[in-house]
C-alpha cells in the first residue's frame, strides 16, 4: 500500500505531462460564435468549474486499486506506456471462509471499506490542499478530490428496487443522509429508510471523511460492463436470440460479408466460448441489419434504440445534440420494450444495469465523454500490475512480494522522470507559463480544426503485376476492362498489368458536427481485387468499383438507408477511379428476409443478393456522419 499523494506529485510534477497538463475549467466550442459547447475531457465540463480532480478506479475481479489525475489529457492517460495511470494498492482478496455464508457478504464489505479508508487516509489530512511542484515548474496549493470512481454497479440515486425497468427523474443519493443512517443503526436505532436504502451496516465507508467529496455523483459509466456485455449480451442478444432462433441467427453471423477490421464469426456465434468486449462491440456494428426482417418492426425499434444509446455514449467529444440524442435513444428504448414481453421473451425490465443508462448524461455533463472513465484501461493494466506479476512470484508469499515490486516500480519511475527531466533541459528558474499545446484558456473560444482526409496504402501490394484476365477470374472484378476502358478516354494511358492492394486506409476526423465530407455514393466494399495500384506512366492509385443506387428514406423501424445494385445493360454498372476521389468507406450488408437463402456465404453475397442495408453502425465516424440532419 502506497500513499496516492505521493504519487499524485509525481503525476503533477511529470515534465512529460507538460504539453498535456491543464489546470484550470476551459470552455470549447464548435463555433467562433460560442454557441455550441464541446464536452470531452473532463477538464470542459461542469464539474471543473468548482473543484480541480482525482480520479480513482478499482477493479474488483483481482482488487488491485489504480489512480490517475484528469489535469492530464485523456488521451495521455490512455496510452500504457506514459504511465499517467498507475496501481497504489493490491486489496485482500481473502475468500473468507472462517465466516458463515450469511456473515460472509458483510465481512467483506466491511474489509473493503477498512481498506480503503487506510489508503486514502492521506487525501483526509490534505483537505487543505498540499504544496506541490507542477509541469509548469511552479508551486501550487493542489487540493486533492476524489472526483470519478469507476465501478460496474451503481448506487447513485434513490430509485426503489422494483422500480429500475422504469424511465424515472429520481433525487440522488445524500451522503450526509447515508452518514446520519449509519449513524442512527450504530446506536441502536432503526430508521426505515435504512431498509429502503438497501443499506449495510458498514458504520464507517472509505468515503465518509473524504473533503470536498459526493461518492454517489463520483460513480461514472463504465461501458464495458454496464453497455456491451452488461445490457447488449446479456439481455439484448438473449431476447433476439429467442424471437429469431439461434440456427437462424447463426446462418446470418456466418454469411456476414468481410470488411477491414470487422470481425467475421465464421463459425457463427454458439461456438465462442469466452466472450470479451471485443466480441461484444463486433456483434453490434452489424446486429441490427442482420435482424431487419426477422423480427417483429417494434423489436427492430428497441434494437435500434440500444445500439444508437451505446454509439452516442462512446463519442469522444460531446454537444448538446449528441446528449439530445443519448436521452432519445434511451426514452425510445423505454416507450417500445413492452413488445419483449408481449413476445413473451422477458418478464420485466427490472435490470440494474439497464436502469444505469439513465445517468450517463448526467455524468458526462459533470465529468466528460464516457472514454476517460472506461474500464478498458484498469483491465489491460491489471494483466502488467496483477498477473504477470504474480507470475514473476514464487507463489507462496505473493503479496508481500507483489507490494515490495510494486515499490520498486515506483523508484524506478521516478529515476526515470529525473533522467527526463535532465535531457530536455528542464530549469526550475525559468519563467513559468501556464499554455501549453494540451491547454484552453477559460475565455477562448477554439475552433475544433478541420483535417485533411489522407489515403494510405501498403508500401508493397499484396498481389504484383496482376493481369486483367486475373483481376477478372480471381478478384471478381467482371467489369473491370469496360470500366478502364472509359477511364482512359478520360486519362489516356496504356496499362496491361497491376499491381493490387487489400484496402486502402483513409485517415480523417469527422467531428460529430462538422463533417469534412458528406457521405459519398455507395460503393462495394473491398475485396482484395477492390484497390488496384497502377505504376509506370499513370502513377496515381486508381480504385475499381461497383456503384449501388443512391440511398432511399430510411426504414422506419430500423432507421437504416436501402441500396440496389445499379445496372448497365444488365451488368453491374463499375468505374475506374482515382483512389483520393473515396471520401469515407460504408459497408452494405443484404437484406436476408425471413430467413436467410442458406446458399449465400460471406464470398458470394455481394454478386447474388441486390438489395442491402448501408450499415451505419460499422465504425463511429459513419455513426457520426449519419446522425447529421
Amino acid at each position: 500500500m502506497c500513499n496516492p499523494v505521493e504519487y499524485i506529485k509525481d503525476l503533477i510534477g511529470n515534465p512529460l505531462f507538460k504539453d498535456y497538463m491543464v489546470y484550470t475549467h476551459a470552455c470549447t466550442y464548435m463555433d467562433s460564435a460560442g454557441l455550441h459547447q464541446v464536452i470531452d475531457n473532463m477538464w470542459t465540463a461542469y464539474w471543473w468549474y468548482k473543484t480541480c480532480l482525482l480520479q480513482f478506479q478499482g477493479n474488483k475481479s483481482a482488487y488491485p486499486v489504480y489512480l490517475s489525475i484528469d489535469n492530464i489529457a485523456k488521451e495521455k492517460q490512455q496510452q500504457m506506456s506514459a504511465r499517467a495511470t498507475v496501481l497504489i494498492s493490491y486489496l485482500p482478496a481473502g475468500k473468507l471462509d472462517c465466516f458463515t455464508h450469511d456473515e460472509r457478504s458483510l465481512t467483506g464489505y466491511q474489509l473493503f471499506h477498512h481498506c480503503m479508508s487506510l489508503l486514502l487516509q492521506p487525501l483526509i489530512a490534505g483537505e487543505d490542499g498540499v504544496k506541490m511542484m507542477c509541469t509548469d515548474l511552479s508551486i501550487h496549493q493542489v487540493y486533492l478530490i476524489l472526483a470519478a470512481y469507476v465501478e460496474n454497479h451503481c448506487p447513485k440515486c434513490v430509485v426503489a428496487a422494483d422500480e429500475r425497468g422504469d424511465l424515472l427523474t429520481l433525487p440522488m443519493q445524500n451522503p450526509a443522509l447515508m452518514k446520519e443512517l449509519l449513524e442512527k443503526r450504530k446506536t441502536g436505532h432503526h430508521p426505515a429508510k435504512f431498509d429502503d436504502y438497501i443499506l449495510w451496516t458498514v458504520y464507517t465507508p472509505f468515503w465518509a471523511n473524504l473533503p470536498h467529496s459526493d461518492i454517489f455523483l463520483a460513480f461514472t459509466p463504465n461501458l464495458l460492463h454496464q453497455l456491451h456485455k452488461g445490457i447488449f449480451k446479456d439481455h439484448l442478444v438473449k431476447w433476439c436470440l429467442d424471437i429469431v432462433g439461434e440456427e437462424e441467427m447463426n446462418a446470418r453471423f456466418k454469411m456476414m460479408p468481410d470488411y477491414p477490421s470487422l470481425w467475421h464469426f465464421k463459425k457463427g456465434i454458439l461456438s465462442v466460448k469466452q466472450w470479451t468486449g471485443t466480441e461484444h462491440k463486433e456483434m453490434q456494428q452489424v446486429f441490427l441489419a442482420l435482424l431487419a426482417s426477422s423480427v417483429p418492426s417494434q423489436v427492430l425499434v428497441v434494437v435500434q434504440a440500444i445500439l444508437d444509446f451505446s454509439y452516442y455514449a462512446h463519442l469522444q467529444v460531446h454537444i448538446a445534440e449528441s446528449l439530445n440524442g443519448l436521452e432519445s435513444a434511451l426514452a425510445i428504448f423505454h416507450a417500445n420494450k413492452d413488445v419483449l414481453q408481449e413476445l413473451d421473451v422477458h418478464e420485466h425490465f427490472n435490470i440494474p444495469k439497464l436502469h444505469q443508462l439513465s445517468h450517463y448524461v448526467q455524468s458526462i455533463l459533470l465529468f466528460g465523454a464516457t472514454d476517460g472513465f472506461n474500464s478498458k484501461l484498469p483491465e489491460q493494466l491489471h494483466i502488467n500490475f496483477a498477473k504477470e506479476v504474480y507470475c514473476a512470484s514464487n507463489k507462496h508469499d505473493y503479496k508481500e512480494q507483489m507490494a515490495l515490486w510494486l515499490q520498486h516500480q515506483k523508484a524506478s519511475q521516478l529515476a526515470l522522470t529525473n533522467s527526463t527531466s535532465h535531457e530536455h533541459g528542464y530549469d526550475s528558474n525559468l519563467d513559468s507559463e501556464m499554455e501549453g499545446p494540451g491547454t484552453v484558456l477559460v475565455n477562448a473560444l477554439p475552433i475544433l480544426p478541420k483535417q485533411q482526409v489522407v489515403h494510405i496504402l501498403a508500401k508493397t501490394p499484396a498481389y504484383s503485376q496482376q493481369s486483367i484476365q486475373h483481376l477478372i477470374t480471381a478478384h471478381g472484378a467482371t467489369m473491370f476492362l469496360p470500366a478502364l476502358k472509359l477511364f482512359l478516354i478520360v486519362n489516356p494511358g496504356l496499362q496491361d498489368h497491376f499491381d493490387v492492394f487489400q484496402q486502402v486506409v483513409i485517415l480523417g476526423l469527422i467531428h460529430l458536427a462538422t463533417p469534412e465530407v458528406p457521405p459519398g455514393c455507395g460503393q462495394k466494399p473491398g475485396t482484395p481485387a477492390r484497390c488496384p495500384h497502377q505504376f509506370g506512366t499513370y502513377s496515381r492509385a486508381l480504385a475499381y468499383i461497383e456503384w449501388f443506387t443512391l440511398l432511399r428514406e430510411p426504414d422506419p423501424s430500423s432507421g437504416l438507408h436501402q441500396v440496389s445494385c445499379l445496372t448497365r445493360q444488365l451488368h453491374w454498372n463499375a468505374a475506374v477511379i482515382h483512389v483520393d476521389k473515396i471520401t469515407h468507406p460504408c459497408h452494405v450488408i443484404p437484406k436476408m428476409g425471413q430467413s436467410i437463402d442458406h446458399g449465400w456465404t460471406s464470398t458470394n453475397v455481394y454478386e447474388l443478393a441486390s438489395d442491402f442495408h448501408l450499415n451505419t453502425y460499422i465504425d463511429l465516424d459513419t455513426f457520426s456522419m449519419s446522425i447529421i440532419d
